[in-house]
C-alpha cells in the first residue's frame, strides 16, 4: 500500500477560495455576524467623529473663546467616546462568539467527514497528522477568526471613513498619505508573500513531528526492545530542527512586518506635520484643522499597522484551513447498496429485503453463505495483492487461511466487510452481490476478533456493549460468559463498572482478548472474523481465548487467520495462500496427504515467514 510523504503540504490552489470557503461558514450565524459589524462599524464611525471634533474644539480655543460652543463640542465629543466604547466591546464579543461558533461547526464536521472516511484514508495518513489538523490548525484558526476578522472590520471602515475626511480637510495632505499608503502596501505585499509561505512551511513541519511523536509514543516498548531510543532521539532530532528552521524563517518575516510598518508611520507622520504647519501659516488651514488631520494620520496608518501584525496568524490559520478543507474535500465512503437486512428481535430470522426494477421486493434469509468468484484487488492501481480468489464457504462452516505474511490473508477478510472494493470479480454474500448491500447492513451480520485489540477509555460493560449498542446488562454478562471473561470481570474492585485505562492498559493482553471476544458476542453476529486473535498470549490463556472462541464459533460462518497452526486443524477448509494466490485447499487430512506446502508446514520442513 503506497502511502503519502509525510509532511508534504498541499499549496493552496487559490487563497481567495479558501476564505471564501471559511467565510461561508458564517451563513449559519447571521445575526451574530450582522450584529458584530453593525457595532464594529458604529464604533468606527464614531471615532472618525470624535477625531472630526478636535478640529471645532481647537480652534474654538485659538480664535474667540466659547465657553458654551466648548462645552457643547466637549458633550458631544464625549457622547462619541462612549458610542466608541460600547461599539467596541459588543462587537467584539460578538465576533468572539461567531469564531467559537464557527470553529465549532467546522471541528463538528471535521470529525464528522472522518468518520465517513474509507479505511483506506487511515491506512495512508499517520494519527499524528490527523490529530495536528484537529488541535493546532483549528487552535489557530479559532485564534485568527477571533482576532482577525474584528480588526479587518473595524480597519476597512476606519480607513475608509478616514480617507474621506481627509480630502474634505486637505486633498494636497491626503495626497501625501496616498503616496506613503503605496509604499506601506508594497511593503506589506513583499514581506507578507514570504511571511504566508513560511507559515505553510512551519505548519507542515509541525504536522510530520508531531506525526512522528504519535508514532515514537505509542510504540515505546518495541523503541525500547529493540534499543531505539538513539536512533529515535535522532530522527526526532532532524525533524525538530526542521521545524525550528520553518519556524525561525516564518518569524523572521513575521516580526519584521510590524516595526517596518511602524516606521514608516512614523515618517508619514512627520511629513504630513512638515507641511501641515506649511499650510497653516499659509492661512491654508487652521490649526484645529491640521490637529483633526494629524489624527487621521494616525487613524488611517494605526488599522493598517495592525492588520499587518494580523497577518502573521491570518497566514498561519490560512495554513491550517487549507489542510482542514483538504480532508474534508477527502472522498467519503461510497456505498450504493440498495439491498437492506430486516431483523427480528431474537436474530434468528433475519432476512435480506432486495428492491427489484419492476419495484417489487425479494426476500432471501440471511445465512452467512459466502462466495469468492474469480476475485482480483489491489491497494493500488497496477498492483495485484489478490489474484483470481475462488472459494466459499457455507453457512456454520469455519475456513481456515493459512499463509506468509503479505500472503493476502487479512486483505481477504478485510473484503468481505468491505472495507475495500475489489477490482475484478464478485463477492457473493446468500448470493447476493456485496456491493449491492448497504454496508450498515452488510458489517451489522458480522463481529471481528483482532489479535490487537482496541479498547476504550470507558467502563468494561460499555466497551462489551460497543458490539451493540442497545443490549442490556444481561445480555452483557451473558456474552462475558460466553467469551470466558465473566470470571475476571467480576473479581476486579467495580466488575463490569471498572474503567479502562487508554487500550485497556490495566488489563493483560488475554483479559483484553476475552473483552474483544465478549464484544463480538454480544453483537451476535452470523459471520465472525478472527485475525491471529491467540497468537499474542501464554498457552494457559490461550485456552480460555479457544474455548470462548469456540462458543462463540458455534453456528456462524467464520473466518480464521491462524499464526498457530494448531488452532485450524479442525477447519471445514484450509486456504494456503501465496503471494496473493490460493495454491492449496481442503481439510486437515486432505492437505496432509497432499505433501505440498501445508504439510510442510505442519512437519516442520519450512516455517512461515
Amino acid at each position: 500500500m503506497s502511502k503519502q510523504p509525510k509532511g508534504k503540504q498541499l499549496r493552496p490552489k487559490d487563497t481567495g477560495k479558501t476564505l471564501i470557503r471559511l467565510f461561508s461558514y458564517f451563513k449559519f450565524n447571521k445575526r451574530l455576524l450582522f450584529g458584530g459589524i453593525f457595532f464594529i462599524v458604529l464604533s468606527s464611525i464614531a471615532q472618525i467623529g470624535a477625531n472630526a471634533m478636535l478640529s471645532p474644539i481647537i480652534d474654538t480655543l485659538v480664535g474667540d473663546y466659547d465657553a458654551g460652543l466648548f462645552i457643547k463640542y466637549l458633550i458631544f465629543m464625549g457622547i462619541l467616546v462612549i458610542l466608541i466604547s460600547i461599539g467596541q466591546y459588543v462587537g467584539n464579543l460578538s465576533m468572539a462568539k461567531l469564531a467559537q461558533k464557527t470553529v465549532h461547526k467546522i471541528r463538528q464536521d471535521l470529525f464528522s467527514h472522518m468518520e465517513k472516511l474509507p479505511i483506506s484514508y487511515f491506512d495512508t495518513h499517520s494519527h499524528g497528522q490527523l490529530m495536528s489538523t484537529f488541535t493546532n490548525d483549528v487552535d489557530m484558526l479559532n485564534q485568527s477568526l477571533e482576532q482577525s476578522v474584528s480588526q479587518v472590520t473595524l480597519s476597512a471602515v476606519t480607513v475608509l471613513g478616514t480617507f474621506t475626511m481627509m480630502i474634505i480637510l486637505s486633498p494636497m495632505l491626503t495626497l501625501v498619505v496616498v503616496g506613503m499608503l503605496i509604499v506601506m502596501f508594497m511593503a506589506i505585499k513583499y514581506i507578507g508573500q514570504r511571511s504566508a509561505r513560511n507559515f505553510r512551511n512551519q505548519q507542515a513541519a509541525l504536522g510530520e513531528m508531531n506525526g512522528y511523536i504519535e508514532e515514537i509514543m505509542s510504540g515505546q516498548k518495541v523503541v525500547k526492545v529493540f534499543n531505539y531510543e538513539d536512533r529515535a532521539m535522532d530522527d526526532f532530532n532532524r525533524k525538530n530542527e526542521e521545524l525550528r528552521k520553518s519556524s525561525t524563517q516564518a518569524s523572521t518575516y513575521g516580526v519584521m512586518l510590524m516595526p517596518v510598518m511602524g516606521n514608516l508611520s512614523y515618517v508619514l507622520y512627520a511629513l504630513v506635520s512638515m507641511m501641515g504647519s506649511f499650510l497653516v501659516m499659509k492661512n491654508t488651514l487652521s490649526v484645529g484643522n491640521i490637529a483633526s488631520f494629524l489624527q487621521y494620520t494616525r487613524t488611517i496608518s494605526r488599522p493598517i499597522t495592525q492588520v499587518s501584525n494580523q497577518l502573521n496568524t491570518l497566514f498561519a490559520a490560512l495554513a491550517g484551513a487549507e489542510r482542514i478543507f483538504h480532508v474534508l474535500d477527502e472522498e467519503i465512503e461510497i456505498d450504493h447498496g440498495e439491498v437492506r437486512l430486516i431483523q427480528d428481535e431474537d436474530g434468528e430470522n433475519s432476512h435480506w429485503k432486495i428492491p427489484k426494477d419492476n419495484g417489487e421486493v425479494e426476500e432471501i434469509p440471511l445465512r452467512g453463505d459466502i462466495t469468492f468468484e474469480n476475485v482480483d484487488f489491489g491497494y493500488v492501481k497496477g498492483q495485484r495483492v489478490l489474484k483470481n480468489i475462488n472459494l466459499y464457504a457455507k453457512p456454520g462452516q469455519k475456513i481456515a487461511f493459512v499463509g506468509s505474511t503479505g500472503a493476502g490473508k487479512t486483505t481477504i477478510t478485510n473484503l468481505i466487510n468491505r472495507f475495500y472494493e475489489i477490482n475484478e470479480g464478485r463477492i457473493l454474500y446468500d448470493g447476493i452481490d456485496i456491493r449491492q448491500i448497504n454496508k450498515y447492513h452488510l458489517r451489522s451480520t458480522m463481529s471481528i476478533v483482532l489479535q490487537d485489540v482496541h479498547l476504550f477509555e470507558e467502563t468494561i460493560a460499555d466497551n462489551i456493549r460497543y458490539g451493540r449498542l442497545d443490549a442490556t446488562d444481561e445480555e452483557v454478562k451473558a456474552a462475558a460468559k460466553l467469551a470466558n471473561a465473566h470470571y475476571f470481570i467480576k473479581n476486579l474492585p467495580q466488575g463490569y463498572d471498572t474503567m479502562l485505562t487508554a487500550d485497556g492498559q490495566n488489563l493483560s493482553q488475554g483479559e483484553r482478548q476475552l473483552l474483544s471476544i465478549a464484544r463480538a458476542a454480544v453483537a451476535n453476529p452470523r459471520i465472525l472474523i478472527l485475525d491471529e486473535a491467540t497468537s499474542s498470549v501464554d498457552t494457559r490463556t490461550e485456552k480460555l481465548i479457544s474455548e470462548g472462541m469456540d462458543k462463540l464459533m458455534a453456528g456462524r460462518t467464520t473466518f480464521v487467520i491462524a499464526h498457530r497452526l494448531s488452532t485450524v486443524r479442525d477447519s471445514n477448509a484450509i486456504m494456503v495462500l501465496e503471494h496473493g494466490e490460493i495454491i492449496e485447499r481442503g481439510d486437515h487430512d486432505d492437505l496432509m496427504k497432499q505433501e505440498g506446502r501445508y504439510y510442510a508446514l505442519n512437519t516442520g520442513a519450512v516455517e512461515l515467514e
